[in-house]
């Protein structure tokens, strides 16, 4: 049943990002943006936390997620270091995962044969 929860609501996030996409002028850009900030507001008023218990990956994968951990670091951190905390505690709280994504962005770059059109 975890896995079709999962499936489900970042399924749900997905579909109404294309929605979007299809019927407003947004760029993907600016959608994309839109999701970390809207996974930021959702932990703000106290929403996100029980949709990351009921869906899982399903709301910890999808731009959302980053969202929320970017909040979650940033909390952290100033209640451990006061105002400093809200510039290192986002980066220290996704680290790991920007690492990843640049780490697998360079082995695409090196394994892919890119095309100038």
């Amino acid at each position: 049943m975890d896995y079709i929860k999962a499936f489900l609501v970042g399924g749900l996030f997905c579909a109404l990002g294309q929605v979007i996409i299809d019927k407003t002028k947004l760029t993907p850009a600016r959608l994309l943006t839109g999701y970390v900030v809207g996974g930021v507001f959702l932990s703000l008023i106290g929403v996100y936390k029980p949709l990351e218990k009921f869906a899982g990956a399903g709301a910890t994968v999808p731009l959302l997620g980053f969202g929320h951990s970017l909040y979650q670091g940033v909390i952290k951190a100033v209640e451990k270091d006061g105002f400093l905390g809200v510039v290192t505690g986002g980066l220290s709280a996704t680290a790991a995962g920007i690492a990843a994504v640049i780490l697998f962005a360079i082995i695409a770059a090196l394994v892919a044969k890119p095309k100038i059109k």
